[in-house]
């Protein structure tokens, strides 16, 4: 059969072949309409508090350091350190000049993202399981507190998430494609794997652990779909891996990262057993599939893209650890996706069950409330480097010098460098901008030695009670030199830090000291 012979398909076979085409693409008012609600309520939740009291925590702080440097420099700095990051980082430093480096230019792209995450929700859950159960899913992600904390963070989290949401409704299209019986249609068919594995290789390039969502995506995928799939996957592999390469040989850089701890384990351990729940009350009703049409249900696609990502990451940190639940946000998207689904069901059920229902709901409301303005305050954090910079300019004197027991205590500089500026670092020999990384280079310890024995106070940083401080040879240096030679005075404690005060002892003092 010719070409020509193949793209004339006669009328009777049209309508035979007509139950395998595409779903027709709803009007764009029916496709935004049950976005609005949802996108409302992350919007507003994205914009009350965003300012958190004025303050920055250690992650911000960095963005804001390393964003607002020079592109030559930027660029030299992400050779050494944070690659894995650069793509964000190109993007802030553009946002950066063009509208400054005010908290709400740090932020609003978290926010946007967010909004844009919530909308892709929406449309999934009702593309997969109807109006009502897409708007539930879209009010449910809204409202997860993680997804409220990273919708307002200066990082790449919320854009990577919102990324893979919309790779994620784009594969449903893909797949319909797929089964296009008409040459002309499988022609246009291709647009869809195209803009799917351009989504998934820029959320890849933005955080090399969205890679997780295409083996997730992978076990959703019936078997015809599976080649163009295969094909894609591999694109975005071949794109996004220099990049990976180049975070593998900076992984040095996250050492600070703890194995998976017991708890940890519980806790996904009980959320995967929620979710399988959610699944099977999602499928045992009509929240499996809005159409017939459709190659999988909601089911086959929420479930995996919530436990895969996740269980992936904490495997692979028992060779490695590299577990931190944000790397893995979008997870949250697949038990949002169950949620919506399940709350579509409530109507269905019998009074009691469904009283029993509302009641459930009503306690999460009001469990989620206080959890919202707790993520609003400054002690959210793990740390408050604002507040760490406010303390050391109130209590520095000239001729003071300031020590770091905890290196990774100085990005506070990154973000209020006018402030550090006027402070003499003991230890310091290159500034963090100097040296092209996070907290610039200390000088060998016999001068850092020589130095604190000059100094008529010292203002040390360390870590809160309770946490690990860095235990190198230099570490211990400066902590005998405090003991055998100064006294220790007044603790600052703040959230994240404390500020110790040292005072020289006196030469009476230090003729008792006995130095075991």
């Amino acid at each position: 059969m010719s070409i020509t012979e193949l793209d004339v398909v006669d009328d009777t076979e049209i309508a035979s072949q007509e139950r395998f085409r595409t779903v027709p693409s709803p009007s764009r008012r029916r496709f935004l309409a049950p976005l609005l609600l949802p996108v409302f309520l992350s919007a507003l939740l994205g914009v009350w508090g965003i300012r958190r009291d004025e303050t920055l925590w250690h992650d911000e702080a960095v963005t804001l350091g390393l964003a607002s440097r020079s592109l030559p420099d930027l660029w030299q700095t992400l050779g050494n350190i944070d690659a894995v990051h650069g793509a964000y980082y190109l993007l802030m430093h553009g946002l950066f000049g063009l509208f400054g480096t005010d908290l709400l230019v740090l932020r609003l792209p978290s926010v946007l993202a967010g909004v844009l995450a919530v909308a892709g929700v929406t449309a999934l859950g009702v593309r997969l399981s109807g109006t009502r159960a897409g708007i539930l899913a879209g009010l449910s992600f809204a409202v997860l507190p993680d997804v409220q904390r990273y919708s307002q963070e200066g990082r790449s989290y919320s854009l990577v998430c919102a990324l893979v949401v919309w790779a994620t409704y784009l594969l449903v299209s893909a797949v319909l494609g797929c089964r296009a019986p008409v040459i002309a249609e499988r022609r246009s068919s291709m647009l869809p794997w195209i803009a799917y594995g351009a989504l998934m290789l820029a959320a890849c390039i933005l955080h090399q652990f969205a890679a997780f969502a295409l083996i997730a995506h992978a076990v959703a995928l019936p078997a015809y779909a599976r080649r163009p799939w295969a094909c894609t996957a591999l694109l975005v592999a071949a794109g996004v891996a220099p990049l990976a390469a180049l975070g593998m040989a900076q992984s040095g850089q996250v050492a600070w990262i703890d194995g998976v701890t017991g708890s940890e384990y519980q806790i996904f351990a009980i959320l995967v057993s929620f979710a399988i729940v959610l699944s099977y009350l999602a499928s045992s009703g009509n929240a499996g599939k809005v159409s017939p049409e459709l190659p999988f249900s909601l089911r086959a696609i929420a479930l995996p893209l919530f436990i895969l990502p996740t269980a992936l990451l904490m495997l692979i940190s028992l060779y490695k650890p590299l577990y931190v639940e944000r790397y893995v946000l979008y997870g949250l998207v697949g038990l949002a996706l169950l949620l919506g689904a399940v709350l579509d069901r409530v109507p269905e059920l019998g009074r009691n069950l469904r009283v029993t229902a509302v009641i459930l709901v009503a306690l999460a409301i009001a469990l989620l409330v206080p959890e919202s303005f707790k993520l609003r305050a400054p002690e959210s954090r793990s740390d408050n480097v604002t507040d760490l910079a406010i303390t050391l300019s109130r209590e520095y004197a000239p001729g003071d010098g300031i020590l770091y027991l905890s290196v990774k205590r100085r990005a506070w500089s990154l973000a209020y460098p006018s402030v550090n500026r006027g402070m003499f670092d003991i230890a310091q020999e290159l500034t963090p901008a100097a040296s092209h990384g996070l907290y610039g280079t200390e000088l060998p310890s016999s001068q850092i030695r020589a130095r604190m024995r000059s100094s008529p106070r010292i203002l040390v940083v360390t870590e809160p009670e309770g946490h690990r401080v860095e235990s190198s040879g230099t570490e211990q240096m400066k902590e005998r030199v405090l003991a055998e030679h100064f006294t220790k005075g007044r603790t600052i404690r703040i959230n994240g830090a404390r500020v110790i005060i040292y005072e020289p002892r006196t030469t009476a003092t230090q003729a008792e000291l006995v130095v075991p």
